[in-house]
């Protein structure tokens, strides 16, 4: 997430999260992907659980752009446990994907759990470098980022516990409105017998954006907004020459 290099979440992260993100990668992404034939893009593609569940769903290759160093490790954890034809389908992007220099490289981009993570300005550039990187007809998914600020500090939710050994993983969420952005909170904590043995905690920033925000800045770009295959999702489409 921007403003954090995720330097204490990657330790944690598929431990406590990777199931619930598989299930949901599947659910969200897997069938679009089976269309996509010339080829994908992964937009912040993290610890590569979205990555997997694509090379699974469809024989296109995959571009992986990730420029958190600590998450593309763990990316390329992953796809080293894959087969090599597998692996052989990833380039992996280690920029921006504003400096990616992609040009109508996929009919698909995906972009899971980073949009609401960019700055308002950021968040245009990416938009810019996803419309130049799509094929004519080209589709992109993404999760819409938050609507509004939260009225005041909450807790999100909890992750885990996840039993390692003698060992209780868990992770305590909040949110709160800071200057305009979202603060979000991670607490991780390690246990043993009733008692901490560890606690560190990784903070992140989200920026609020209307949908109809979203669409305009889309169409700006030469995206047009068109129906999502799932309700937490929005998309939109290069047009078709």
């Amino acid at each position: 997430m921007f403003g954090a290099d995720y330097s204490v979440s990657v330790e944690f992260y598929d431990l406590l999260q990777a199931e619930t993100d598989r299930r949901s990668a599947k659910r969200r992404f897997a069938e679009a992907a089976g269309h996509a034939r010339h080829g994908i893009l992964d937009i912040g593609a993290g610890t590569g659980i979205v990555t997997e569940t694509l090379l699974t769903a469809s024989a296109a290759p995959i571009h992986a752009v990730e420029p958190a160093a600590p998450m593309r490790a763990a990316l390329l954890s992953r796809l080293a446990g894959l087969g090599a034809d597998q692996r052989a389908r990833v380039t992996l992007h280690p920029e921006p994907i504003e400096r990616a220099g992609l040009e109508e490289v996929a009919d698909l981009a995906i972009a899971s759990n980073i949009i609401a993570c960019l700055d308002p300005a950021t968040r245009r550039s990416t938009w810019q470098a996803v419309s130049r990187a799509l094929l004519p007809g080209g589709l992109l998914l993404f999760d819409p980022p938050p609507a509004e600020l939260p009225a005041g500090r909450e807790k999100v939710g909890r992750l885990g516990p996840v039993r390692v050994g003698p060992d209780i993983y868990g992770a305590d969420i909040t949110r709160e409105p800071d200057a305009g952005t979202v603060r979000m909170v991670f607490t991780y904590h390690v246990e043993r017998d009733g008692r901490v043995l560890r606690q560190q905690q990784e903070t992140f920033e989200l920026w609020p954006a209307s949908a109809s925000q979203i669409g305009a800045e889309l169409e700006a770009q030469g995206l047009q907004v068109v129906h999502a295959p799932s309700a937490d999702l929005l998309a939109a489409r290069r047009p078709a020459r």
